[in-house]
């Protein structure tokens, strides 16, 4: 696997030929107006008969409102499926047009996109590509290109961590699962560990701290790579609009987050101990969003959201994590970036990736200390919808305009995934970043999971009875019922997608379903009472929550069994 995070690094080092968002010409050099685009052609995966790819084009000239790239193979490539892009083919030559959504390209704007082809013989990569009949210089590369970001001897920096790694399984977790009656068939699955508040660095209440973890982890790798998978979460005023997960700092205590917080584990993850290790921070899930789509005179609008939008403290804080964290070599950095339920919408997709940006590039923090992005973390949106497309109509009616859909740009979250990865690239991150997808509990199967398509009588009885997730709204996120486990985690499993990942330990509560006292900061949050009819943030609708939960983040039995019972695919 290569997707090109060497791609910009080789750009500085050449000044004619290279690709990418930068070119290395001395200013004043006369080859900076002599490249009116770049385009990056990237080989993602080969299996000899067919393989997935990147393109990223990267307009130098005037803005444009709409684009079409085209090249030419060699071979007998051919074009079976793409994404972002209409692509069509003719005999050898290939043409990618702009979609309804990324057709704008600014000056100095990229776009990309990706396909899946077959082919017999060699793969050989495309020497010519145009822009709107303008020839562009290229950076093409492939799973031979070598790179110092490329998979290689152990403790060296790669592209994706989870390639050709084993995943560390947390003991904790793993007896939990395992003393449930069938909990054996899914004991052995690798799991996030929650750094959820200062206590739990050293370990609290008679839990394995960091340490032990990492030690422990140590154990499992023997003399392969072996990836620990942790959760940065303790940020001030933490998820300012879900009461059950608010965090034991205050909104003002970004010293306390940074000194308390974020040193003292930055200070063991930095042990040469460890350095052998491919360490994975999710960074602070539920928080970004939150300035973005409950804040200011929304509906969905909290006055503690306000108050963190107000402050800063939730950029502060990110951009500090990314910068400390970043410094340790075998760390790899992926900020959370909510889900399709929550930031799919047309004003709020362009506007988090700015934010993420802003967030990215604050206390020290630069978009290098970023290696990608992690969505649907403890959430519970369905990797992919099969019975409908956003691009249905129903009874002179687009699925957008169903209850369901209620004008979102997704309907799931692989497409959600691959398309905010393409518009954080747009937005400033690096081209090479990779996506997570939490699949830990987005499963939907048992006997509720539909075979096929809706009734067609209207566009809601189509989505409605199509469709996997049976949430009652992609608002509702707590302890859900009706949910199962999803895809067992996998690296490389779609393009541009790292890995699927059981962030999220399945059985674990998001949140009690009446109020408990709890030494950890964790209010009551009507989401997670059955009985509560909602707000605007899940339109006004039943929450849809199992009864009887503990606190977030305790063991929660009838949960556990229920997403063993509705996993998709089945457990054996």
């Amino acid at each position: 696997m290569s997707r090109s995070r060497t791609a910009t690094l080789a750009a500085l080092a050449l000044v004619a030929g290279a690709s990418g968002t930068a070119l290395a010409v001395v200013p004043g050099d006369a080859g900076v107006t002599a490249v009116p685009c770049t385009v990056d052609y990237k080989v993602q995966n080969d299996w000899g008969s067919g393989f997935t790819a990147s393109v990223t084009v990267t307009n130098n000239s005037a803005a444009k409102s709409s684009w079409a790239v085209k090249w030419s193979y060699a071979g007998s490539q051919k074009v079976t499926n793409g994404w972002n892009a209409k692509i069509t083919q003719s005999g050898t030559a290939v043409t990618a047009a702009n979609e309804s959504y990324n057709g704008t390209l600014a000056t100095g704007g990229s776009a990309s996109f990706g396909f899946q082809g077959t082919y017999s013989g060699s793969n050989a990569l495309p020497t010519t590509f145009t822009l709107d009949g303008v020839t562009c210089n290229v950076d093409g590369g492939g799973p031979t290109d070598p790179g110092p970001t490329d998979p290689g001897t152990p403790g060296t920096r790669v592209d994706n961590p989870y390639a050709g790694a084993k995943v560390y399984v947390n003991p904790e977790w793993s007896a939990k699962a395992a003393a449930e009656p069938g909990g054996t068939r899914v004991s052995n699955q690798p799991t996030g560990v929650w750094l959820d508040r200062i206590a739990a660095i050293n370990g609290a209440n008679g839990s394995m701290g960091l340490r032990a973890h990492l030690d422990e982890a140590l154990k499992q790798k023997g003399s392969g790579e072996l990836v620990v998978q942790l959760v940065i979460y303790n940020l001030p005023g933490r998820d300012c609009a879900a009461l059950a997960s608010n965090g034991e700092l205050g909104p003002t205590e970004i010293d306390k987050y940074k000194t308390q917080y974020i040193d003292p584990i930055k200070a063991i993850l930095g042990d040469s101990k460890y350095a052998g290790l491919r360490i994975v921070n999710t960074i602070e899930i539920d928080s970004l969003p939150n300035l973005v789509t409950n804040t200011g005179g929304r509906v969905t609008a909290t006055p503690q959201c306000d108050v963190m939008k107000a402050n800063g403290n939730y950029q502060k804080g990110v951009g500090y994590a990314l910068n400390k964290l970043g410094d340790v070599p075998n760390v790899y950095n992926y900020i959370d970036a909510g889900h399709h339920g929550w930031i799919g919408w047309d004003d709020n997709f362009a506007p988090s990736a700015a934010l993420f940006k802003e967030a990215a590039t604050t206390e020290g923090a630069t978009v290098n200390d970023v290696h990608g992005f992690i969505t649907n973390t403890a959430n519970y949106s369905a990797l992919k919808e099969n019975n409908f497309t956003i691009n249905d109509s129903v009874a002179g009616k687009s699925v957008r305009e169903s209850k369901w859909v209620d004008w979102n740009r997704y309907v799931d979250e692989l497409s959600f995934a691959q398309a905010f990865r393409n518009q954080l690239v747009t937005t400033g991150f690096n081209s090479g970043i990779g996506m997570l997808i939490d699949t830990s509990r987005n499963g939907w199967g048992g006997s509720a999971r539909p075979t096929g398509p809706g009734a067609l009588t209207t566009v809601d009885t189509y989505v409605d009875g199509g469709r996997y997730d049976r949430r009652i709204n992609t608002g509702n996120w707590c302890n859900q019922a009706g949910a199962g486990l999803g895809e067992r985690p996998k690296a490389s499993p779609a393009a541009g997608i790292d890995a699927y990942v059981w962030m999220k330990p399945p059985g674990e509560s998001d949140g009690s379903s009446s109020a408990i006292p709890n030494d950890e900061g964790k209010g009551f949050d009507r989401m997670c009472d059955p009985t509560y009819t909602g707000n605007p943030r899940n339109g006004n609708n039943l929450s849809g929550a199992l009864p009887n939960a503990p606190v977030s983040g305790r063991w929660f039995s009838a949960q556990f069994q229920q997403l063993m019972q509705n996993a998709y695919p089945p457990l054996p």
